[in-house]
């Protein structure tokens, strides 16, 4: 089953150099995860400030600068993976770098018809 680990802390928390430091240990750990078949995507997001939200009410378009919600923890990149079941996806979580400092959620992913496969 495709599981989506979505990555949150604070942006501010991290140095430079920790965040590279970050980076490489991910990329270790997605390298790791490629070598046992659990590997599908990952990878960092830009900051927050870069962030766009889009709206439709009322048939009206709404784009506002910065993320959906003000938050003490900003979503900050993600994982898919391909686990057996919950408890393979929650070892693969508390491996991602991050976690020492925020917070992954950890999403089943649904598989429907019509959309397209690479």
């Amino acid at each position: 089953m495709k599981y989506m680990l979505l990555v949150y802390l604070d942006e501010q928390v991290l140095s430079d150099t920790e965040r590279e430091h970050c980076y490489v240990e991910s990329a270790q750990l997605t390298q790791q995860l490629n070598s046992s078949g659990q590997y599908l995507d990952a990878s960092p997001l830009h900051p927050i400030s870069t962030a766009t939200s889009v709206r439709v009410r009322n048939g009206k378009r709404l784009v506002t600068d910065g993320p959906f919600a003000e938050t003490r923890e900003q979503l900050g990149g993600y994982y898919l993976s391909d686990a057996s079941d919950l408890d393979e996806a929650i070892c693969i979580a508390e491996r991602v770098p991050p976690v020492r400092f925020g917070t992954v959620e950890i999403r089943p992913v649904m598989e429907i018809d019509g959309l397209p496969t690479n």
